[in-house]
């Protein structure tokens, strides 16, 4: 089986998580800069099989689309022409950030280590994909 990978976009820092082979378990696997993602990708997949994009979909409490959806659609559009091949699937993200958050205070993280924005932005990733994972 192919692996899936998530996307947490953002206009500064893109956190990237996937799942093994089987498709079972997500892990965190870094944050890029949003203005490498695409180089980035192409090179994973060149190295790593990967069958599915899940990209967050951040929303209000109302259901409505937030803001940072305006930076995300057009990145979305270009995903889809550039690896034409691999499906995309959006997955609401409300509150990702403050659970990853939350699982870093949890998991006994110093307070200088959860300031690390990137960290954040990983662990995030891996929620949305856990989510999905656990809904599929």
């Amino acid at each position: 089986m192919a692996r899936i990978l998530a996307i947490d976009f953002g206009e500064k820092r893109t956190g990237i998580a996937v799942t093994d082979e089987m498709q079972l378990i997500a892990s965190g696997l870094t944050t890029v800069e949003t203005k490498k993602i695409f180089s980035f990708l192409t090179d994973y997949l060149k190295k790593e099989n990967v069958s599915l994009f899940i990209v967050g979909e951040p929303k209000q409490l109302d259901n409505t689309k937030s803001q940072s959806e305006q930076f995300i659609t057009p990145f979305v559009e270009k995903l889809a022409k550039t690896f034409p091949k691999i499906p995309i699937k959006r997955i609401d993200e409300r509150f990702t950030s403050k659970m990853a958050f939350q699982a870093m205070i949890d998991s006994g993280l110093s307070k200088k280590k959860r300031r690390n924005k990137a960290l954040i932005d990983e662990i995030s990733a891996t929620i949305i994909l856990q989510s999905y994972l656990h809904y599929k």
